[in-house]
């Protein structure tokens, strides 16, 4: 049924979705907030312009790379032509598998991640299959016509005080919490199961360990592994509002990320280990580095690479941020060869997971922290 337009833009039409239609969407991860309340109203037509984040109805052409959308509680629902899905429009930088922009308008496009990213390919990976085509039928509105976002859908920051300097927030009795960032080469490089080892390593060792992914692409396999090592509390960039976090300017990155720090120290962790997707060189987490955007949200990381001459390359250039680098590890600790070259080539210690999920491992990279000078600048945050 079409009701009168809410927008005086020419061509943009509002649209009301039958419960029928509703009941049978199949909801992303990404989108999850819109899980239970379904909505009632989509917006289509020549003159719609979408935006990095923006949730789009779409219709499932053909299936290819992706045969299956991510839910909310992390179940893969299994896709087939005709499926009507809920996800948002973003960006993506994924070498190993795809490039994607988002298109200027309701245009044909792709699924460019389980998790719920609509996207057109701009270039992939040689082994790659084609990727999962989709129509979309309108972009998601509220009541009033006006387009919902995934801004809309974030988070409400809980109010605290700054005294300007940024820093982490003191604990009962004035000890700092510690916050550890995993950065790595590049994409599969094993920044997610060596930031799970040190979840449980440090979680073993009787802390309680809030984890945040704070850039990359809407997905929650990165999340439940969080939570499965024992994390208190996990979080990511799309529960602060974003889709992915490619092409997103890193001002907005860095307040996402922030507002997931608060949300942990909030759930009581007084020790944060922090993901940063993809590698050095993606552009985001090179502005990071550059600009002492990480330094600002980390004291310490584990550097996770694929060989040894990644892991000298990429721990230099963390130290060159101002980050101290306590370990290396990621999928080169599968080979002892990889381990060996590494140990000769770096001055800091080189952990497998196994490593890292020792008790008495993890608290001495947190150890380090705190008796070294590192921490003395860092002001307080309230939670």
């Amino acid at each position: 049924m079409t009701v009168p337009p809410a927008s005086a833009v020419s061509g943009v039409e509002l649209h009301r979705l039958s419960d029928a239609r509703r009941a049978a969407l199949k909801v992303s991860y990404t989108v999850r907030a819109l899980d239970r309340d379904r909505p009632e109203r989509v917006l289509s037509g020549p003159g719609v312009r979408p935006r990095h984040g923006d949730i789009v109805l779409a219709r499932v052409v053909e299936i290819g790379k992706h045969t299956r959308l991510e839910s909310a509680v992390g179940r893969r629902a299994h896709l087939y032509p005709g499926d009507e899905v809920l996800v948002a429009y973003g960006a993506r930088y994924a070498p190993d598998q795809f490039e994607a922009e988002p298109p200027e308008d309701l245009r044909p496009c792709h699924l460019v991640a389980a998790g719920g990213i609509a996207s057109e390919v701009v270039s992939a990976h040689a082994g790659m299959a084609a990727p999962t085509r989709l129509e979309p039928v309108g972009l998601v509105a509220d009541a009033t016509g006006a387009p919902v976002n995934m801004a809309d859908l974030a988070d409400a920051p809980a109010p605290r005080e700054r005294n300007g300097r940024g820093g982490l927030a003191a604990l009962p009795g004035g000890a700092p919490a510690v916050s550890i960032a995993v950065v790595g080469t590049s994409m599969n490089a094993g920044k997610t199961t060596t930031g799970a080892a040190l979840v449980r390593g440090l979680t073993a060792a009787g802390h309680r360990v809030g984890a945040a992914k704070i850039t990359g692409t809407g997905a929650g396999g990165d999340r439940w592994m969080y939570q499965d090592a024992g994390a208190v509390a996990a979080v990511d960039f799309t529960d602060a509002g974003l889709a992915t976090t490619y092409r997103v300017p890193v001002g907005r990155i860095l307040a996402s990320a922030h507002r997931l720090l608060d949300r942990l120290l909030r759930a009581g962790a007084d020790a944060l280990v922090l993901e940063v997707a993809d590698g050095v060189l993606q552009p985001e987490t090179a502005e990071l580095l550059r600009h002492g955007g990480l330094a600002e949200l980390a004291h310490g990381c584990v550097f996770a690479a694929g060989d040894a001459a990644g892991a000298l390359y990429g721990t230099e250039r963390v130290r060159a941020a101002g980050l101290p680098v306590l370990a290396a590890g990621g999928r080169m600790t599968a080979s002892p060869l990889a381990v060996r070259e590494s140990q000769q080539l770096l001055d800091a210690p080189v952990y497998g997971n196994d490593d890292l999920a020792a008790p008495a491992i993890a608290a001495g990279l947190v150890s380090r922290l705190r008796m070294g000078p590192v921490l003395d600048p860092v002001a307080e945050r309230t939670a």
